[in-house]
């Protein structure tokens, strides 16, 4: 059986935690959040699917939104417990077990870890964990592999790869797509593809 999250990522996060935190706490994500936030509801509720440093976690709740946050790595929820007073969990995606809670999915740079055959069944856990107008977002390294880099697994995507796997879930939904570069000063050679996927 496919793991459905790479252990050897979780380990790395675990082991690398500070690290982690100084390298993304600062990133500026202000148009990422503005295309997620338009599609959210004023104070709704929003999954942290991945919280990582917590910075994002902490960003919503800032805003007046109402976020559970989640994360396989114990050192990553300890870090979203520090910075933000929410509710996180210690939990891998596989294992989330919501049903129609949240008015959207914030998983940004965490899908990615998973392995490209489990990642159609994480994506319908998140999709029943959904409200009826419900929407996620989720970012991946921009290409067309499943490869191991310093520790960890990524899974990457392109438009066509992307757009093919959302083929696969329900016919009704609705997916917009865009490319980023890295804004992290030392990865400005990097792209990302952003997606929206809508109810």
């Amino acid at each position: 059986m496919t793991q459905p999250f790479d252990q050897a990522s979780i380990d790395y996060y675990d082991e690398n935690s500070r690290a982690f935190v100084v390298d993304t706490a600062q990133v500026n994500m202000g148009q990422l959040y503005e295309s997620f936030l338009s599609c959210i509801p004023e104070g709704g509720r929003i999954l942290d699917l991945g919280c990582g440093s917590g910075r994002d976690t902490k960003y919503f709740m800032d805003q007046s939104y109402e976020v559970v946050a989640i994360d396989a790595s114990e050192k990553m929820v300890e870090a979203t417990k520090r910075l933000a007073n929410a509710n996180v969990l210690q939990l891998r995606f596989d294992q989330i077990n919501f049903e129609n809670e949240f008015d959207g999915i914030w998983a940004c740079a965490s899908l990615l870890h998973v392995p490209e055959t489990a990642l159609k069944n994480i994506l319908e856990l998140c999709l029943q964990a959904l409200r009826p107008t419900g929407v996620i977002y989720a970012s991946f390294k921009y290409g067309n592999a499943q490869r191991f880099e310093r520790g960890r697994l990524f899974t990457d995507f392109n438009e066509e790869k992307l757009s093919g796997l959302v083929a696969t879930l329900r016919s009704n939904l609705k997916l917009s797509h865009w490319v980023t570069q890295d804004t992290r000063p030392d990865r400005n050679n990097e792209k990302w593809i952003n997606a929206i996927i809508t109810l």
